[in-house]
């Protein structure tokens, strides 16, 4: 994720989150977690974990079902040291049948003083999507994405 430590200004706080997108999209388990700190505490809906090993174990398992993952996150809010996102990805469910899903959902960030995560919690929905209803198809840039109101 980006090296910008707290306290976060709109345009640090916006670098993150899209540096935390750029790296959730690599689907690199070992990579995502670097970003965190080796205690970090983890809600991800009513999965609750801590640290390195419990975090890439975790990220392993959701790459191995949710297939063709794209990600999409924005800013939300920020204070000095904490940062809200509403984020969305679209994955092919391999635990049924390969279907399209997209996950909606709202993240709370808190980091530590060098600008490393030491809480994640998450929040999120998914939808089965049709092949019609997709929008980060393969090649399309997920930031060019219009998303109307009614999914924010």
């Amino acid at each position: 994720m980006s090296s910008s430590s707290p306290p976060f200004t709109a345009s640090t706080a916006h670098a993150k989150v899209k540096a935390a997108q750029k790296l959730w999209n690599t689907q690199s388990p070992s990579a995502v977690t670097k970003a965190y700190t080796p205690t970090s505490i983890w809600r991800n809906r009513s999965t609750f974990l801590q640290g390195y090993a419990a975090i890439e174990a975790f990220l392993e398992q959701k790459w191995a079902k949710e297939k063709n993952y794209r990600l999409r996150k924005e800013l939300f809010s920020f204070t000095d040291n904490k940062i809200a996102v509403q984020f969305w990805y679209e994955y092919q469910d391999a635990s049924d049948g390969m279907k399209w899903k997209r996950c909606y959902g709202l993240e709370d960030w808190t980091f530590d003083t060098d600008g490393k995560m030491r809480k994640r919690m998450m929040s999120g929905n998914d939808i089965e999507i049709g092949e019609g209803g997709r929008w980060f198809r393969e090649g399309v840039d997920v930031d060019s994405v219009e998303i109307g109101e009614e999914h924010w």
